[in-house]
């Protein structure tokens, strides 16, 4: 992976901070839940910062050029439009889908879900 420079990444909290300062990050397990919470250390800040967001979705923004992420942004919010849009396929009209189609709506939404998390 190579951290992406002049990218500002948000920590939450109303704290960014720049892609090339971030020296680590590290999940907070200790009275959270997992993929909750993270410490975040800065070049030149003595104490870690306490970020409002995951170390994953951290190191994502850290790694993930700016066109990629809006890319990835765009597909994210078609595939919930379209996720939305299955979900209120009547009964019926699924199973005609899968007969005469062989298509599953079940399944395309688990496999949607799982993409968005």
């Amino acid at each position: 992976m190579r951290v992406q420079s002049g990218q500002l990444v948000a920590l939450g909290y109303g704290k960014y901070v720049r892609s090339e300062e971030v020296v680590a990050v590290e999940p907070i397990t200790e009275g959270r839940g997992p993929g909750r919470r993270s410490m975040v250390w800065v070049r030149g800040l003595p104490d870690p910062l306490v970020a409002s967001r995951a170390e994953g979705s951290i190191v994502d923004d850290l790694v993930t050029p700016v066109e990629e992420a809006a890319r990835m942004k765009a597909q994210r919010a078609a595939l919930r439009s379209l996720t939305t849009a299955l979900d209120s396929v009547s009964p019926g009209v699924r199973r005609v889908l899968a007969e005469e189609t062989g298509t599953d709506i079940e399944e395309l939404l688990d496999q949607a879900n799982r993409v968005l998390g």
